[in-house]
């Protein structure tokens, strides 16, 4: 069996590769530096999450997301940015930031668990 660290980078790694495969872009013809990106098998859990996290770049203009439909299970990420940035400079920046988020909450939560399983 492989280090937990080692396991856990080879996870994240394949799970950034299918999390890519399943996102398609589009740039928008009629407003500059504003793009959609489809991102397939995934519902308001994500879309909230990553609409949040653009919100917090300050070079995103816009940033929000929808439902097609109720029996379509894909989310329609829609980014507007200033001329700083792109929108999928935007896209990946929350993606990376999100990515090291949930790092430190999973590093806290384990720490944690360590502590509490030694007290008791």
């Amino acid at each position: 069996m492989l280090p937990t660290a080692t396991r856990d980078s080879s996870f994240q790694r394949a799970l950034k590769i299918i999390i890519l495969a399943r996102v398609s872009y589009e740039g928008d013809t009629k407003i500059i530096n504003a793009a959609s990106f489809t991102v397939e098998r995934e519902d308001h859990t994500i879309g909230n999450i990553l609409r949040m996290q653009l919100h917090r770049d300050e070079n995103v203009l816009f940033a929000g997301y929808k439902l097609p439909h109720p029996l379509q299970y894909k989310i329609i990420v829609r980014i507007h940015t200033t001329s700083q940035s792109s929108p999928m400079q935007a896209y990946n920046q929350a993606i990376n930031d999100l990515d090291k988020e949930l790092d430190h909450l999973k590093n806290a939560f384990e720490a944690e668990m360590a502590k509490f399983s030694q007290d008791y």
